[in-house]
C-alpha cells in the first residue's frame, strides 16, 4: 500500500518537511513561555522588579509571534501537501479508470467509485494536513513537556506512572473496536450514493410510475443504515474524549495536591508548581492529539485501501501486445487499421472465465469490407457482445477476432477505436452544447463537415430550427433533446471519425421508418468504404443488407441475403412475416 501511494505524495515531500519542521518549532517555542512565565513569577514579582517583568514580557511576546509565524507556516504547508496529494490521487484514480476495460469497471460499482474518488480522497488529506501538524506537534510537547516538567521536579512526575499507562491501554481498546466499523462506513457510503445516482438518473422514470415513496423507502433504509454504523464508529471514539479527560483532570488532581504540599513545605516555588501545571496539561493535551489521530488514521487506513484496490486494478484489456509497423520514412509506428474486413474465427465469449455458462459460442464469420451487414436476434441472444468484441470492450475467450486482417490485439486501443465508430441505442450526450459533443468525432472539424455529417444522420432536419443550432445547450445528458434527435446526434458524431467500420447497436430505433431509410441511404453513399454493422429490431432496417446474421442463443444460426434467408431461415421468416403483417394491421 505505501509504495503504491508514495509517488502521488513524493512530489510534496518538501512541503511536508517544511510543515513538520514549522510544527516542531512551534511547539518548542510553546513551551519556553512556561519557563519565562515562571521566572516572571519567582523571580520578578518576588523580588519586585519592574524592570526584569518587562523585559521577561516583551520576551514572552516575541516568543508568542514567532511561535505564531511558524504555527501559520505550518499550516500553510500542511494545507498545500495535503490539496495537492489529494489532487494527485484523485487523478491517478480518474486516469486508471479510464484504461478499465467494462470487466474492470463491472467488479467496482458506479457509485463506489465515485466515493473513492470524493470522500475516500478527502479522508486521506485531511488526515495528512492534520497530521502533519498533531503528529509533530504532540511527540515533540509530550517528549518536551516531560523532561521538563522532569526538571522542574522529578518527584511529582511520577504520577505519570500511572496515567500513561491507562492513557495507552484506554487508546488501544478503541482503536481495536473501531478499526472494522470504517471499513464497514465507507461500504454504507457506498450503497447510499448507489440509491442516490439511480435515483437521479432515472427521475423520469420514477415519476412516471409513481415511486417516489418507494425510493424513498429504500434511500431512508440505506440513510440508516449508514448512520448506524456512523454512530457505532464515531461512539467508539467519542467515548475517548470523556476518558481521556477523567485522566487528565485526574492527574492534575493528584499534582496539585502533592505540588501544594511540597510548596507548603518549601521544597518547590509557587511559579514552578504554576509552570509545572502547564506542562501537565500540556503533556496530557498532547496525548489526547495523538489518540485523536490514530482515530483518524484508523479510518484513513480503511480507505487507503479502497484507494490501492483501484491504483492496483490490472486492466483486463491493455496494449501489451500491440505491434509496430514501418511507415515511410522507416520509423517504427503502431499498427493502424488497413480496412474495414471483420473475421470472428471460431470465437466464444463469456464474462467469467470461471462462469460455466458461455454468451457467444463458437462464431466463425468472415465480413468483407465496405459491406452493409445487418444483425437480427432476439433479446438476449448476444447481438450486442458479438459487436463489442470488434473495438476490444469485451476480449474474446477463445478464437480469434481480426480487423482489417490482423487480430485486434496487434492494434493500440487508441488505433483500434479511432477506426471502430460505435453508436449504442442509449448512448451518451454530455454537457455542454451539440458542436462540442459533435467535436468528440473529430476535434478539427470544420463547421462544413459538422454540418455535413449531421445532414447524413438527419439531425440537420432539427438543428436548422434552433436558435442556436450546433451552440445549442444540451443540458445534463442530453435532456434538452429527444430521443430521436439524440440518437441521431450520436450518429452523427461517429460519422465525424471517418471510421473504417460503423457499428449501430439499435441506434435508430427512436427514429421513425422514414427518417431511418434516409440515414441508411446516406450511409450506402457516403461511406461507401466503411463497413456498416446494424443491430436492428425492424426487418425493413437491414432488409437491403449485404448480409444479414440471425442469432439465437449465442450463435449465427444464419446468415445470407434477405431472399436467401427467406428460403433457408424460420427464424428469420417467422419475424419478417409477423413484422409485415403488424404493418399492415397498424396501416
Amino acid at each position: 500500500m505505501r509504495k503504491t501511494l508514495w509517488p502521488h505524495l513524493r512530489p510534496y515531500s518538501r512541503w511536508i518537511a517544511l510543515g513538520v519542521a514549522c510544527s516542531a518549532m512551534e511547539a518548542i517555542f510553546e513551551l519556553l513561555i512556561p519557563l519565562v512565565m515562571s521566572d516572571i513569577v519567582d523571580i520578578g514579582i518576588a523580588n519586585a522588579d519592574q524592570a526584569y517583568v518587562t523585559r521577561k514580557g516583551i520576551q514572552m511576546v516575541v516568543m508568542a509571534m514567532v511561535s505564531l509565524c511558524f504555527g501559520l507556516g505550518g499550516a500553510a504547508c500542511s494545507a498545500i501537501a495535503g490539496q495537492g496529494f489529494g489532487a494527485n490521487l484523485r487523478a491517478a484514480q480518474y486516469g486508471h479508470i479510464q484504461e478499465f476495460a467494462f470487466s474492470n469497471i463491472e467488479k467496482f460499482s458506479t457509485a463506489s467509485l465515485v466515493t473513492r474518488l470524493t470522500n475516500d480522497v478527502n479522508n486521506m488529506q485531511m488526515t495528512l494536513m492534520m497530521g502533519m501538524r498533531l503528529l509533530v506537534r504532540a511527540p515533540v510537547m509530550l517528549v518536551a513537556a516531560l523532561f521538563l516538567s522532569i526538571r522542574i521536579s522529578y518527584q511529582l512526575s511520577n504520577v505519570f506512572l500511572v496515567a500513561l499507562p491507562l492513557l495507552i491501554v484506554v487508546v488501544a481498546l478503541i482503536l481495536t473496536k473501531a478499526s472494522p466499523l470504517f471499513r464497514s462506513l465507507q461500504e454504507k457510503t457506498d450503497a447510499l450514493n448507489l440509491v442516490v445516482q439511480e435515483n437521479l438518473t432515472g427521475i423520469r422514470v420514477v415519476k412516471s410510475f409513481v415511486q417516489e415513496d418507494y425510493e424513498r423507502e429504500k434511500f431512508a433504509k440505506r440513510n440508516n443504515d449508514l448512520r448506524a454504523t456512523s454512530q457505532k464508529a464515531f461512539g467508539m471514539v467519542v467515548i475517548n474524549m470523556p476518558v481521556m479527560m477523567l485522566i487528565i483532570y485526574g492527574t492534575i488532581i493528584a499534582v496539585m495536591w502533592f505540588g501544594g504540599q511540597m510548596v507548603y513545605a518549601g521544597t518547590l516555588e509557587a511559579g514552578k508548581l504554576l509552570t509545572y501545571f502547564t506542562y501537565i496539561t500540556q503533556i496530557m493535551i498532547s496525548l489526547m492529539m495523538v489518540s485523536m489521530m490514530f482515530m483518524m488514521m484508523t479510518r484513513s487506513v480503511a480507505c487507503a485501501k479502497r484507494i490501492v484496490e483501484v491504483l492496483q486494478e490490472v486492466p483486463a484489456i491493455t496494449n501489451d501486445e500491440a505491434v509496430t509497423e514501418q511507415d515511410e520514412s522507416g520509423k517504427r509506428v503502431p499498427a493502424t487499421v488497413q480496412d474495414g474486413s471483420i473475421d470472428f474465427d471460431h470465437v466464444s465469449f463469456k464474462y467469467d472465465r470461471t462462469s460455466p455458462e458461455w454468451i457467444l459460442r463458437d462464431v466463425d464469420l468472415h465480413i468483407r469490407s465496405g459491406q452493409t451487414v445487418g444483425i437480427l436476434g432476439g433479446t438476449g441472444s448476444a447481438k450486442t457482445t458479438l459487436v463489442s468484441l470488434i473495438p476490444r470492450l469485451y476480449e474474446a475467450t477463445e478464437g480469434t477476432v481480426r480487423v482489417g486482417g490482423r487480430p485486434v490485439k496487434d492494434y493500440t486501443m487508441e488505433h483500434l477505436r479511432d477506426a471502430v465508430s460505435v453508436v449504442l441505442q442509449k448512448n451518451t450526450l454530455f454537457s455542454g452544447t451539440i458542436r462540442e459533443n459533435l467535436l468528440w468525432g473529430n476535434p478539427n472539424a470544420t463547421e462544413e463537415q459538422l454540418w455535413d455529417a449531421c445532414r447524413s444522420a438527419c439531425a440537420d432536419e432539427f438543428l436548422e430550427r434552433m436558435p442556436d443550432g450546433l451552440d445549442t445547450d444540451l443540458g445534463q445528458g442530453g435532456v434538452n433533446v429527444s430521443g430521436g434527435q439524440k440518437q441521431r446526434l450520436c450518429i452523427a458524431r461517429a460519422i465525424l471519425k471517418q471510421p473504417r467500420v460503423l457499428i449501430l447497436d439499435d441506434s435508430t430505433s427512436a427514429v421513425d421508418t422514414a427518417t431511418d431509410a434516409k440515414i441508411r441511404q446516406a450511409f450506402a453513399t457516403e461511406l461507401r468504404d466503411t463497413t456498416k454493422i446494424i443491430i436492428a429490431q425492424r426487418v425493413s432496417s437491414i432488409c437491403q443488407a449485404d448480409l444479414i446474421l440471425v442469432m439465437d442463443g449465442g450463435r449465427v444460426v444464419a446468415q445470407g441475403t434477405h431472399e436467401e434467408l427467406m428460403k433457408n431461415s424460420e427464424i428469420y421468416r417467422e419475424v419478417y412475416t409477423a413484422q409485415q403483417e403488424g404493418v399492415s394491421i397498424g396501416g
